[in-house]
């Protein structure tokens, strides 16, 4: 479950190439951005891959004519994960047990001391030496409290972003992000579409100042 639980990302993306029968399709930035909003409103992976399944098993069932347009993002499936999450909820919760974590020790200390380097040279040494600070030998047995941490630790990187981020920068990503999702608004609520706004500004954000994700994410 924890090995699965910190693939989200490459899961989904698998899941979709082999959903869409294409061979290779590379996720767009609102693509990734939409799965960072399905994990951070808690959707289950589970979840996400079932909803997959349906939009296309759907999107299959039309005539010919009627499928014309290949499916081209996450964003058609949208509906469709979020059912499948409304339905995974409506059940009695399963208490989970604890896993064994699905990377070693060594790699959490690499993984964070190459991304306190890339912090303490673009010149945020305070945020670098939190990261550093970190007790990891302790969290490491505890992996929802160091995601906690991380997170906090890269909230705080973007807020810095966005603070200093110019007017025009901010237009632009909101204007990338309007085309991309234009044939899929119908498909997501306004608080989805806020969240996915969200994400894809600060996955931009950080793209921009070539600043990595502190998650385990990405580990």
């Amino acid at each position: 479950m924890a090995e699965s639980y910190f693939n989200y990302f490459t899961e989904i993306e698998e899941h979709f190439q082999r959903a869409r029968g294409t061979g290779l399709f590379l996720l767009s930035p609102l693509d990734w951005a939409l799965i960072e909003t399905w994990k951070n409103a808690g959707i289950p992976l589970e979840a996400v891959l079932r909803g997959i399944e349906a939009a296309f098993e759907k999107w299959r069932s039309r005539t010919s004519r009627a499928r014309i347009q290949t499916v081209n993002s996450l964003a058609y499936c949208a509906q469709a994960v979020m059912l499948e999450a409304q339905a995974i909820a409506e059940n009695a919760p399963v208490a989970r047990k604890p896993t064994k974590a699905p990377f070693e020790i060594d790699a959490v200390r690499e993984f964070v001391a190459r991304n306190a380097a890339s912090l303490c040279q673009a010149g945020h040494e305070d945020l670098a030496r939190s990261l550093e600070a970190l007790p990891l030998d302790t969290l490491y047995h505890d992996l929802e409290q160091l995601e906690q941490r991380l997170t906090s630790i890269e909230e705080k990187l973007i807020a810095r972003l966005r603070a200093s981020a110019s007017e025009e920068t901010l237009f632009e990503a909101r204007r990338a992000l309007d085309l991309d999702l234009k044939p899929y608004r119908g498909k997501m609520t306004a608080d989805q579409l806020m969240m996915l706004e969200k994400q894809f500004l600060e996955r931009r954000l950080l793209e921009s100042a070539k600043l990595p994700r502190l998650s385990l994410f990405y580990l």
